[in-house]
């Protein structure tokens, strides 16, 4: 087993890993790849419709919201969830989205964002299709990303799951079931989490898998006493109540 920590656990807005912070992920790369290698264009639209469950269920999850911060540059890991509802008003109301590097272009979420619900693409159930134009009308380029679960975005072109994290040296201790990872702990004299936290060199130093632990362990804290802090209604439509705790020590 040769995937780190960090590709399990992610700090991004919810609230789906692959409904809202993998459709995020796939039109920031979109919007990058219009800067790299189509700066020179005429932007004038870009289109994305959800498919399969991404359709079904998109709404609920946000992700024609996660399109719309993606767009506009935004990361799941980097973004203020505090900015979230007034950087989706902002492109409502001024009905126009901004792209680094570009000129605003007009964008109707209605128009812009297409629920395919009836229909799903061949290579997974969480596909969306990325489609810029210019201002007359003509196909700049079309990308077909599936979003796979845990965050991860692929290519149509490059579904399989063995390629989605990249390949990296063998790790000191390699195993492939819980049995021989007990194994190797009984052999090495260490625990699963020194035997873990020893594979993680492969990727960094100690030091930085540690930072990087406590920066999402600061995370889920910060969400857990927002959380309990906020007044009012949950987001989403069903007009939930929040229960605020009444507890000094948050």
């Amino acid at each position: 087993m040769a995937t780190s920590i960090f590709e399990f656990f992610k700090i991004g807005i919810g609230p789906s890993s692959s409904h809202t912070i993998g459709p995020m992920r796939a039109a920031a790369t979109f919007a990058g790849l219009l800067v790299s290698e189509h700066s020179s264009v005429s932007l004038g639209r870009i289109v994305t419709e959800l498919y399969g469950s991404q359709a079904a269920t998109g709404k609920g999850h946000g992700s024609h919201h996660a399109v719309m911060l993606g767009l506009r540059g935004e990361a799941p890991d980097t973004i203020d969830p505090d900015n979230v509802e007034r950087f989706i008003a902002q492109i409502r109301t001024d009905q126009e989205i901004c792209l680094q590097g570009f000129d605003p272009i007009a964008f109707v979420k209605r128009r812009d964002i297409l629920f395919r619900k009836k229909k799903s693409l061949p290579g997974h159930r969480n596909g969306m299709v990325m489609s810029a134009f210019d201002r007359n009308g003509g196909l700049i380029i079309s990308k077909t990303y599936y979003s796979v679960g845990g965050g991860f975005v692929v290519e149509h072109t490059d579904l399989d799951v063995n390629r989605i994290v990249p390949e990296a040296s063998p790790i000191r201790y390699p195993f492939e079931n819980a049995e021989q990872l007990l194994g190797l702990c009984e052999q090495t004299d260490l625990s699963v989490s020194q035997l873990m936290l020893a594979n993680e060199g492969n990727w960094r130093s100690e030091q930085a898998t540690l930072s990087g632990l406590v920066k999402i362990w600061r995370a889920m804290q910060d969400c857990v006493s927002s959380g309990c802090r906020a007044d009012g209604l949950l987001p989403g439509r069903l007009g939930v109540q929040r229960r605020r705790l009444h507890a000094t020590n948050i």
